[in-house]
């Protein structure tokens, strides 16, 4: 029997369309789940014909995998991820790679990987990105590992990766880690980039009442130009949905509280140990929780005063430009802050990060999939050691050409009443990033007075303290 060329473990819905993909590629996959129904169903249906092999045990996959062995793993993260690794390492030898495939926590990588460590076994945390559509047809994959783990596992995943421009989505990110990291981050810039849209309709919707085809049209207005990406296009066509009972925009019926699976706030709780603002993302992250107390904002909203808003006597195409450069201008603060981040933990963890590489691969497959990731590859192919994306001569002429717009479209939001934290919190990290001087003087005096936690001068050097009740 000819010996498979990887194997995948877990066949959910991210399984199973990896599995085919690899297939469509060439590979020939052994496949294995826990529920062996699992594994007969899929064998029998979409697998049925194709160059994979169904397997019932755990010692029949490895045994069904030609050496290096290749074992890619495709469960809930956490303790199902450790379950079966624990079954895995006894039936593999040194030189063979496992892989995980799915969101882990960064810090549980490096774990496992050092616990792997001295079996001689490879261990693989690969971020992978693209949803059920992107896994089948080809996602951004983030591997992290040792080199000799890349060069097992490369070929195949730079095949099954999305292409752009010749390039496959997939590069190396660095050892332990790195990959899952990486995907992190990526996550925590989906979180920001969603927010955001929803803030643009939130601003449009109470301003000047879009119906849902007038929605269509403006998003798709802005999907043909510097807005560009995976985001837009599919916020384009989720105004194209009707509801077959009522004839009603599906999107007018959806409940207004908001899930998460916690990728964002690790971004955040991380950034936050290494002090690195991340102020779009976590406004991003907050906006998400406080959706979900929505019998409290019932309530609420019988209670508290609203603002005394009147009718919107704008001009539409103005306000629908603002937002749009509000959208644009918040979206590089989002994108700036999640490099920052990325940048602050390759010096934490010796992280051989390439920014370049990264925008690279997140021009395809992944759903922060966008038109402009190519000016932040050409920010960091010009000035690797760049320290924030907004001081790169492109975005910096962005902000430029969009500050008015921006202020005109949060103070619009605050006239109306209209919540945008993620909006507001990106001009306010932009404000406070290109300012020279910040009250924290102020601040540092207020430290000093309570808790005598002392503070620097400008005129001198050295620490000072002061007798404020002397």
């Amino acid at each position: 029997m000819k010996l498979c060329d990887i194997g995948l473990i877990g066949l959910a819905v991210m399984g199973e369309n990896l599995v085919l993909n690899m297939e469509s590629k060439g590979f020939t996959v052994a496949v294995f789940n826990r529920t062996p129904e699992v594994t007969e169903r899929f064998a029998a249906n979409r697998a049925k014909g194709m160059q994979i092999v169904p397997t019932r045990t755990l010692q029949e996959f490895v045994a069904s995998l030609q050496r290096p062995r290749k074992a890619m793993i495709m469960v809930k993260a956490g303790a199902p991820v450790d379950a079966v690794i624990e079954q895995l390492i006894p039936l593999m030898e040194p030189g063979d790679v496992i892989i995980d495939g799915g969101n882990s926590l960064w810090s549980d990588t490096q774990r496992r990987e050092k616990a792997i460590a001295p079996t001689g076994i490879h261990y693989v945390g690969c971020g992978v990105s693209g949803g059920e559509e992107g896994a089948l047809k080809g996602p951004a994959m983030m591997p992290g590992g040792s080199q000799k783990s890349w060069e097992a596992v490369g070929p195949i995943f730079r095949k099954i990766a999305a292409q752009v421009e010749g390039e496959p989505c997939c590069r190396h990110m660095g050892p332990d880690g790195a990959g899952h990291y990486v995907k992190m981050v990526h996550n925590g810039i989906e979180y920001g980039d969603m927010q955001l849209i929803c803030e643009a309709y939130a601003i449009l919707k109470a301003t000047i009442h879009p119906t849902a085809e007038e929605f269509h049209a403006i998003f798709a207005d802005w999907n043909r130009g510097e807005l560009n990406s995976y985001l837009i296009d599919i916020t384009e066509k989720i105004f194209t949905k009707k509801d077959p009972e009522t004839g009603a925009a599906i999107v007018d019926l959806i409940l207004d509280k908001a899930g998460q699976k916690g990728t964002g706030k690790w971004t955040v709780n991380h950034a936050v140990e290494m002090g690195v603002p991340l102020s779009t993302i976590a406004s991003a992250v907050e906006a998400r929780i406080i959706s979900s107390l929505k019998e409290e904002r019932v309530a609420a909203n019988r209670l508290l005063p609203a603002p005394a808003v009147k009718p919107f006597t704008g001009d539409r195409a103005k306000i629908i430009e603002a937002v749009r450069d509000a959208l644009y201008a918040s979206k590089l603060i989002s994108y700036a802050q999640g490099f920052s981040q990325l940048r602050s933990a390759a010096a934490l963890y010796n992280w051989p990060l390439n920014f370049c590489d990264i925008a690279t691969i997140w021009r395809g497959g992944c759903i922060i999939r966008a038109q402009f990731l190519n000016r932040i590859k050409e920010a960091y192919e010009t000035t690797p050691d760049l320290k924030n994306l907004l001081l790169a001569p492109y975005f910096t002429a962005i902000l430029a050409q969009t500050q008015a717009n921006w202020r005109y479209a949060v103070v619009t939001a605050i006239e109306q009443g209209v919540a945008a934290p993620a909006f507001s919190a990106s001009l306010a990290y932009f404000d406070s990033y290109r300012s020279e001087r910040l009250p924290a003087n102020l601040l540092q005096a207020q430290r000093d007075f309570f808790g005598a936690h002392t503070y620097e001068r400008v005129d001198k050097p050295g620490t000072f303290h002061t007798e404020w009740l002397a």
